[in-house]
């Protein structure tokens, strides 16, 4: 089974252009707003180092390649449009992304760390814009997405885990299974949210709301990816966002380089493995 890896973040942020790098595809790329307005998904590889030497066996992968002791796992990528604050409403394409991350087995949450982008998305002088709280807004849009999905299915949840016996882990992925939500997921959260044992029908709404933010921490795996490390002003918020999220990785990157280099290695120019 393909693994699918959804990109989100603000709009502006260089997610088409990582995308295009990862996939060498053209998807759409501009400097005005929400340029991209429907997802594309592409096929890209994770890299990592090959066994076969390891184990002196030749190599003849199915699915994958093997290239200079470097294999090469295809992975299958979706670019997903901007999102804007009120999304999980329904606001801008917020509907259309939120279906779409819904499928994905984890996330890359594209930031630009150069700060060029102002709080409506729009293209501004480095170092003006706030990279930290761009990445905040669109992690509380996918959580409020979370306590919405939840909240709306939470009297179905309780009479399921009550009328066919069968234990709230089991009912909520029961219901939840369509955006990806496995048993395990729900057992985790319930014991980092301190929720275990509980009736659902005493929840608050604090607990509802911190078991969300568990869930789809748990169930959607995120590696933050700071774009746009070639501008001034990169570094500095690099450092913010590392320690803010001490939780999670964050990964330095330059969309832009980085297409120029596949796009050189396509074309015969130059030797480059990614």
């Amino acid at each position: 089974m393909v693994i699918r890896i959804g990109i989100v973040g603000k709009t502006n942020a260089g997610k088409t252009t990582l995308y295009n790098s990862m996939t060498l595809l053209s998807g759409e790329v501009s400097n005005y707003p929400f340029t991209t307005k429907t997802p594309e998904t592409g096929v890209a590889s994770v890299v990592t180092i090959c066994v076969h030497k390891e184990f002196n066996v030749q190599d003849n992968p199915a699915n994958s390649r093997c290239e200079d002791g470097w294999r090469f796992v295809p992975v299958e990528v979706t670019d997903l449009p901007g999102l804007i604050k009120g999304a999980w409403m329904g606001k801008g394409l917020g509907n259309q992304f939120l279906s779409v991350a819904a499928q994905s087995d984890a996330l890359l949450h594209v930031v630009d760390a150069s700060g060029s982008v102002d709080k409506d998305g729009k293209i501004t002088d480095p170092g003006t814009g706030e990279p930290v709280a761009d990445l905040a807004d669109v992690e509380l849009e996918l959580v409020l997405w979370y306590v919405k999905l939840f909240t709306s299915n939470i009297s179905k949840i309780s009479k399921l885990a009550r009328m066919s016996g069968s234990s709230l882990p089991d009912a909520v992925a029961q219901v939840l299974q369509g955006v990806g939500v496995r048993k395990e997921h729900v057992q985790n959260s319930l014991r980092e949210s301190l929720l275990e044992g509980k009736d659902i029908d005493n929840w608050s709404e604090k607990e509802i709301q911190n078991f969300c933010w568990v869930l789809r921490e748990v169930s959607k795996p995120t590696l933050i990816i700071a774009n746009k490390m070639d501008l001034p002003y990169s570094s500095e918020n690099f450092k913010r966002l590392r320690e803010k999220y001490k939780g999670l990785i964050v990964v330095p990157t330059s969309g832009e380089a980085e297409l120029t280099l596949r796009r050189a290695e396509a074309k015969g120019l130059i030797k480059y493995i990614p």
